[in-house]
């Protein structure tokens, strides 16, 4: 079975959705690999010198800076629950395309799965600022890959054709938000569901699976036959 979750670092349930899908595969029998792709919730983003992302974050979506921070209360409530430790005040914010730099070399090397997750750590707990190069060359060889296959996978933009082919994917399939999950190509999933959906549609995918992807719509007209009877 393969799994393809489109996220974006910056995102908060996209964290979650992880931690969920994680919880769910870790009681799933059956292999299943997971890939990730690039989606960017905002390409255009810089950060602004002073500004907070609490600030930023107010300011885009024209909240107060008391709604956002109940909103923020929201979520780290959420992030508990599924073993998250989400410190909103410490992050730093940050244009995520050089983080999906690092993310592509993951799934190149086959360490993806550790690039995410320290990434999502590094910028939701750490407080560290996944925008610059040495902070992902760190949190690229302390995912195992090679210290300078990662400097220069991220210093040349090595990795920017697969980002856009991943966007252009999500486009296709009309991912409107993220994370969204793709099961087998025959189910999706979008949200950070509970892990009782994940379960629920791993069990699912499984069952069709044992199923053909062909299924005859017509009856049998003239055809020839593998013996070649025409």
């Amino acid at each position: 079975m393969k799994i393809e979750v489109w996220s974006d670092v910056a995102c908060p349930f996209c964290y979650i959705g992880k931690q969920h899908l994680d919880q769910a595969l870790e009681q799933f029998a059956e292999q299943v690999e997971v890939e990730w792709h690039s989606f960017q919730l905002d390409p255009s983003f810089q950060p602004v010198p002073g500004k907070s992302h609490e600030d930023l974050l107010s300011e885009k979506k024209g909240w107060s800076v008391s709604q956002t921070r109940q909103i923020h209360e929201h979520v780290t409530n959420m992030g508990k629950e599924a073993g998250i430790e989400f410190r909103f005040d410490e992050v730093v914010p940050a244009n995520t395309l050089l983080a999906h730099q690092l993310i592509q070399l993951g799934r190149n090397s086959g360490r993806q799965h550790e690039v995410e997750e320290k990434l999502f750590s590094a910028y939701f707990r750490d407080g560290k600022n996944i925008g610059d190069a040495e902070t992902l060359i760190e949190i690229g060889t302390a995912a195992g890959l090679h210290e300078e296959v990662v400097k220069k996978a991220i210093t040349s933009n090595a990795f920017t054709g697969e980002i856009k082919a991943d966007q252009q994917e999500a486009n296709e399939l009309g991912v409107s938000g993220v994370p969204f999950f793709v099961f087998d190509r025959r189910f999706a999933v979008s949200g950070a569901q509970p892990v009782s959906v994940f379960q629920q549609v791993l069990e699912k995918v499984r069952e069709e699976s044992k199923k053909p992807k062909v299924t005859m719509i017509t009856e049998n007209q003239d055809s020839c036959d593998i013996d070649r009877n025409c």
